[in-house]
């Protein structure tokens, strides 16, 4: 994905505005994202999960290779703590 965070945002805009395609993201995540215009490597596992009430669903991302130890420990010790409603990305 190129641009991650738009396309995050308004595939997260769609699933809450049209209940069929959620299910069909959840069902069928590859082939949905492909419709969307987002490709996914062939050898690439694509997972959707939902956050409900009972259930909160945490993703832990890929540890960047271009950070520093030093700065992974600014980022552990809470630095880029922050959940935002719309998903709007944080720069540190």
């Amino acid at each position: 994905m190129t641009d991650q965070p738009k396309q995050y945002q308004q595939l997260v805009a769609k699933c809450w505005a049209d209940e069929a395609f959620k299910r069909r993201l959840m069902a069928e995540p590859a082939e949905t994202l492909k419709q969307e215009g987002i490709e996914i490597p062939t050898n690439v596992c694509v997972e959707v999960h939902e956050n409900t009430d009972t259930r909160l669903c945490i993703v832990i991302p890929q540890r960047p290779t271009e950070l520093s130890d030093d700065a992974l420990e600014v980022i552990a010790a809470g630095a880029y703590i922050s959940f935002h409603t719309y998903c709007e990305p944080i720069e540190i």
